[in-house]
């Protein structure tokens, strides 16, 4: 993908997509004066970024599905 292909993906802009890219902050190869992004290796990236960002949320949900599950087995008994 390009890098104007990657900021269309994310739906960010392609100076964003161009700083990370210099920041290895995303990754990308650069081919000559060209950055060139892989979409698996993008669509791996994003997950786990999200999943950092919104580790918080995501722990919160576990914690409560797994009270929810517990409270389920009990009643079972």
């Amino acid at each position: 993908m390009t890098l104007e292909e990657v900021a269309a993906y994310l739906r960010l802009k392609p100076q964003t997509i161009y700083t990370w890219a210099q920041e290895k902050k995303i990754p990308a190869a650069k081919l000559g004066r060209e950055w060139r992004f892989k979409k698996s290796i993008i669509d791996v990236w994003f997950i786990r970024h999200i999943d950092e960002k919104f580790s918080d949320v995501i722990n919160t949900w576990k914690e409560k599905q797994g009270k929810q599950d517990a409270g389920a087995d009990t009643r079972n008994l």
